[in-house]
């Protein structure tokens, strides 16, 4: 780890905020490093060389729209731990951008290894690719479970209404990065509000579950959920859609938006909604639905991604390949709707 501040955060100043809120929490100097960072909330490791953290903060140059997802974040993570949701321990919500320049908040950093790519699940062999993926919807059962109210989480969200607003939300994200022809995709829009599934209970959702978005322990079992940026209380079958999506066959491993389907082991999609609604007892006979609607939004992201490519505004590998995987996903996407 560098004892340099890596952009975005000042070591400094977060080791007076420490000393203040917190004394005798940090014994050493601070060093840290970046984990991950983009577009999406830059994520750092953080030690004093005997305890370790991970701060999150907002991307720089982004701080009043994101703001409040710091908060967010850090209450649902808070309400979660001591549940059988496996998340890190909160340690400091600071919403005073005096401090770093934007809020942030800091967690325990959790062991564990990030697995998003097939070749990565295949390096463990069929039998523990096969635990880990089983360990996802088991997961999904664990978090749709959990009371909002008993959590304190009762009014983290809006559920009356939910898919409605999801659809509105993402036709006004696609609107806003059309700058070409996308056969079906109006199609697909217009069906999946025609097709609209009665919601069950609201239960607190992730909203961007996936292997990406989690640490696998050494057991092969996940040992923390991350990135709950998007988590909200609504319908918990666009967790589970999302999930499927994901599992399906729709990409290579040289495809820059990577499918984990295609490593030796791997349950199919079935098998994980099957292992689902046993445990939660939840009616997913609209899954096709739900699996459409998770299409449709990836579709619509990617597009946002092409579109910002086409302007120059994207740095990077594999963004030039982006624009032509958008039609596959509305291809899966009206298909799976016409088998609901």
């Amino acid at each position: 780890m560098s004892m340099e501040n890596p952009p975005g955060l000042d070591l400094a100043r977060l080791a007076a905020h420490l000393d203040r809120e917190r004394p005798g929490s940090a014994v050493g100097p601070l060093r840290a490093e970046v984990v991950q960072g983009g577009r999406s909330n830059l994520t750092y490791r953080v030690t004093d060389g005997v305890s370790r953290w991970v701060l999150r903060r907002p991307p720089l140059g982004h701080v009043l729209a994101t703001a409040h997802d710091m908060a967010r974040e850090y209450r649902v993570i808070s309400a979660l731990y001591g549940t059988d949701v496996p998340v890190p321990r909160t340690e400091l919500l600071c919403e005073d951008p005096e401090v770093l320049g934007a809020p942030f908040y800091l967690m325990e950093e959790v062991a564990g290894t990030p697995y998003r790519t097939a070749d990565e699940l295949a390096a463990l062999g069929p039998e523990r690719t096969r635990a880990l993926v089983l360990s996802l919807p088991d997961t999904l059962v664990a978090l749709h479970a959990v009371d909002p109210e008993k959590a304190g989480l009762g009014d983290f969200g809006r559920p009356e209404g939910f898919l409605e607003r999801q659809l509105r939300r993402w036709g006004k994200q696609l609107d806003a990065s059309r700058s070409r022809d996308l056969p079906g995709i109006d199609e697909l829009h217009r069906s999946l509000g025609e097709k609209l599934p009665a919601s069950p209970a609201p239960a607190v959702v992730h909203g961007d579950f996936r292997l990406d978005n989690v640490l696998a322990g050494p057991d092969d079992r996940i040992a923390a959920v991350l990135d709950w940026e998007m988590s909200t209380l609504g319908d918990p079958l666009t967790d589970l859609g999302l999930l499927v999506m994901y599992s399906e066959r729709w990409g290579t491993s040289a495809s820059p938006v990577a499918t984990t389907q295609l490593a030796p082991g791997h349950p199919e999609p079935g098998e994980l909604v099957e292992r689902y609604a046993a445990a939660s007892g939840r009616d997913v006979s609209r899954i096709g639905w739900y699996t459409a609607f998770a299409y449709f939004k990836l579709a619509v992201i990617l597009e946002g991604i092409h579109y910002r490519w086409t302007l120059g505004q994207t740095v990077g590998a594999g963004f030039d390949r982006i624009g032509a995987l958008v039609p596959v996903f509305i291809d899966n996407g009206l298909g799976t709707l016409q088998e609901d």
